[in-house]
């Protein structure tokens, strides 16, 4: 049985307004989230630029929007981590350590595809 609430479009446009208060949120309070997203508006010309077809393109962006979601999905962790208990528990460390860890991995992800597509230019 579906959830009793709003349906249709007032749920859509309630959706968009809650997403729109996590990236406000995220933005305020994660310099993090601040420093990929200036990165990323840097990238993301020079990805639209100097890709050589729309398929690099796609790729070479969507690298750099997959370190946003990431961080804020850790930035998400982080906020109920430190909502359950200001306590160091061995638990708790290790959800925020692995949330970093994704980012990482996403932002190393970056790396690969920038350089896999980019190198071969400079290097030919």
């Amino acid at each position: 049985m579906p959830k009793p609430g709003k349906t249709g479009l007032r749920r859509l446009i309630d959706s968009c307004g809650y997403s729109w208060l996590g990236f406000k949120a995220c933005f305020k309070h994660e310099a993090a989230f601040r420093e990929e997203l200036f990165l990323g508006s840097i990238m993301l010309p020079v990805a639209v630029i100097y890709a050589e077809n729309t398929l690099q393109m796609a790729i070479l962006i969507s690298s750099l929007f997959l370190v946003l979601v990431v961080e804020l999905l850790n930035s998400g962790i982080e906020a109920i981590v430190d909502r359950v208990s200001d306590e160091h528990h061995e638990l708790s460390g290790r959800a925020k350590d692995l949330g970093s860890a994704a980012v990482t991995v996403s932002l190393i992800n970056v790396i690969v595809i920038w350089a896999v597509i980019f190198i071969p230019r400079f290097t030919n």
